[in-house]
Formats: structure tokens, C-alpha cells, sequence
């Protein structure tokens, strides 16, 4: 941990644990086969945004899994017990639940999930970002997709990419070539006086940022359409953003395009042909309408 950063807190299955203190079984399913789900909020003045969206989101994603639904005292509990240890005026938190210890396989044992919460306090995010696209791509397809599991290495390797590069953030693109979603992000355009975003038959997560962009803009009469995207959307729009739940939106200033990269078993993936380019040093104007927009409805209510 560097210095100065406030330290993790963290709660497991019922009690309050040092972030250095051993707290799961090395059988857990979670660090064997990352066989569990996650959720990130943002925490402002004590406070998580948007918690029964990201519920609602979490018992889709263990509905995917074939685990059982939330519990959703048991990780209040552990909201309160972390939230709890010291005043927090922005930070992340993050609830956890895997589907606790098991073979070292994929069947699963019959002793119960695990639950896990942490927080951290950390500054705001900037309003601007650098993105840059990466060669691997989304499965749409796949048997996870849509579900926001532990599950994380490709996102590690494409973030990773996306840093060398200079970038912030990562775009995939799926396996059809269409444009996807960043590695903890979704990912919007804006062509002339219309908002475009992949729908989530392109693959991406259905982000609770994402969702309530979409419904607070289409209050605002702004034309939001969910679609497949080519890749090539990239080189023609006006303006690009992100979305997530701590950045919240987030204005993409330049998109940068990594090199080739091989796989363990030699097969060369470059980029999708994206050209590098900056789109200013500031938010557009439409970006700059979903950012007040969603900073007018998100204090207007904590829990949309």
C-alpha cells in the first residue's frame, strides 16, 4: 500500500478484519477458480449511491452463476461495520460474494458462500480521461457475459496495455468487431445530436452508470440509441465518454491504439483499425450536459 493512501477496511463473514490479516480459506472457490461476483459503488459523505440498483445487478449476476440470491442484511451488515470505522466524504466500496470452499476443481463444495465487503477512501476521479484500444476482445457469447464476476485476468492484461500506452482506460472491442465496453467501464458517443452506446447483445455489462445516463438523457429529450457499433464509430464521433461507478462520466480527451499482441498459443491479434486521435482537452458540449445532468439527479437522490 502506498504511503499515504488510507488504508483498505474490510469485513468477511460477519467480522471486522486487519486489510494484512489472513480472512478466507485457500479453498475458497473464489481464489481457486474466481467462482463468485462483485459490485462496486461509489460512497459520498457516508453514503452509497445507487445500492439497490447494484443489488438488483448483483442477483443477476449470481442467478448466472446458479448461486443463491443476495442476502441482502448480511451484506448490509457489513456496509455499516466498514462505513462505520471512520467518516468517509468519497470513496469505493466493494461487496463480494463467492461461492465458498470447494474442490480444487470446478464443482462446487456445500458449505455456503462467502461474503466480503471493503472499502477505501480515495479523491474524486478527474472529468477527463485517455483511453486506448486494445487487440483482445469480448466473448458476447460467452456463459459470463453480462454478469460482473471475479473472473477479472482479462481486464488485468488489457488495463495493463491500455497504461503502457498511456491511457487510463481500455476498449474492447467483441468478437464480431463491434465496439464493446472499456475493462471497468461502458462506453458512449455522440454523433451529431445523437447519444450512441453498444447494446448488451454487443456483450458489454449492463453498468448502473450506463442505465441511469440513458434514462436521466432521455429525460432531458436527448436521443440515446443502444446499438451494434462498428469499431469505426470511434474515428467519426464528435465526442466520447465513459461511464462507470466512481468515475461516474467521464470525457475521453484522446484515444490511443496498442500494438499487436500474441497469445500463449502463438496467434497474433492486433487492434481493430482505430486511429489515434484527440478529441480536445475538454468535455463536449453534449458531455458535458450528461455530466450535469447526472451530478443534478445523483444528488437529488442516493438511491435512484
Amino acid at each position: 500500500m502506498g504511503a499515504g493512501m488510507p488504508q483498505v477496511r474490510v469485513w468477511v463473514d460477519g467480522h471486522l478484519v486487519r486489510p494484512d490479516e489472513p480472512a478466507l480459506t485457500p479453498l475458497d472457490h473464489g481464489i481457486t477458480v474466481g467462482d463468485g461476483v462483485f459490485e462496486t459503488a461509489k460512497v459520498v459523505d457516508g453514503q452509497v449511491f445507487a445500492l439497490s440498483r447494484h443489488h438488483d445487478r448483483m442477483d443477476r449476476s449470481l442467478a448466472g452463476l446458479g448461486l443463491a440470491p443476495l442476502d441482502r442484511d448480511r451484506v448490509q451488515e457489513g456496509i455499516e461495520a466498514v462505513l462505520a470505522m471512520a467518516p468517509m466524504s468519497f470513496g469505493r466500496l466493494r461487496w463480494t460474494v463467492t461461492a465458498g470452499p470447494g474442490p480444487l476443481g470446478s464443482d462446487r463444495g456445500t458449505e455456503g458462500t462467502t461474503y466480503l465487503v471493503t472499502a477505501q477512501e480515495q479523491e474524486p476521479p478527474p472529468r477527463t480521461t485517455a483511453v486506448a484500444v486494445v487487440p483482445w476482445a469480448r466473448n458476447e457469447k460467452g456463459a459470463l457475459t453480462g454478469l460482473k464476476t471475479t473472473s477479472y485476468a482479462d481486464n488485468v492484461v488489457a488495463l495493463a496495455a491500455a497504461k503502457r500506452a498511456g491511457a487510463a482506460e481500455a476498449l474492447l472491442p467483441n468478437t464480431a468487431g463491434e465496439l464493446c465496453e472499456g475493462t471497468g467501464s461502458n462506453v458512449f458517443v455522440v454523433l451529431g445530436d445523437v447519444v450512441m452506446t453498444p447494446a448488451l447483445t454487443a456483450g458489454p455489462l449492463a453498468g448502473v452508470t450506463r442505465d441511469l445516463a440513458i434514462e436521466w438523457l432521455r429525460d432531458e429529450g436527448v436521443e440515446v440509441v443502444e446499438g451494434h457499433l462498428p469499431m469505426a464509430v470511434l474515428d467519426e464521433a464528435d465526442e466520447v465518454w465513459i461511464t462507470s461507478s466512481v468515475r461516474d462520466v467521464c470525457a475521453v480527451t484522446r484515444i490511443e491504439v496498442t500494438g499487436p499482441a500474441t497469445t500463449a498459443t502463438g496467434l497474433e491479434l492486433a487492434a481493430p483499425v482505430v486511429m489515434p486521435r484527440s478529441l480536445g482537452e475538454e468535455a463536449g458540449p453534449t458531455t458535458r450536459l450528461a455530466q450535469e445532468v447526472f451530478a443534478r439527479r445523483a444528488a437529488a437522490d442516493v438511491d435512484p
